[in-house]
């Protein structure tokens, strides 16, 4: 029930933290962490009010960090989107650290 009502929720600090915890004690289907991941991007995108969209992109820069680190989700398939997303926020401290840690694990997969 949990995992339902955060892919279709609405995002939020809190809802963030949930997931960040589910996925430190339950392991849950690749699909299902990409679309939440999915819906991160797509608010930060979409959010109107410009100190709550830094704030938003702050959080998801470090909630995928921290995915990526403790090796939680493979993110090669949302690579690109993930990449964009970066750029497109790239004046934002957390989306160039992690657009650096994207490209650390571009070239050690390349090698």
């Amino acid at each position: 029930a949990v995992v339902s009502t955060q892919s279709t929720g609405e995002l939020s600090v809190h809802s963030m933290e949930v997931m960040n915890e589910l996925l430190g004690r339950v392991v849950l289907p690749p699909e299902y962490i990409h679309l939440y991941i999915t819906k991160c991007i797509t608010h930060c995108h979409h959010c109107q009010d410009r100190l709550l969209q830094h704030r938003f992109v702050r959080l998801v820069c470090v909630f995928l960090s921290s995915l990526i680190r403790h090796n939680t989700v493979d993110l090669k398939e949302l690579f690109v989107e993930v990449q964009a997303f970066c750029i497109n926020f790239s004046r934002i401290k957390e989306a160039a650290g992690l657009f650096r840690l994207l490209k650390q694990m571009d070239c050690e997969s390349a090698s």
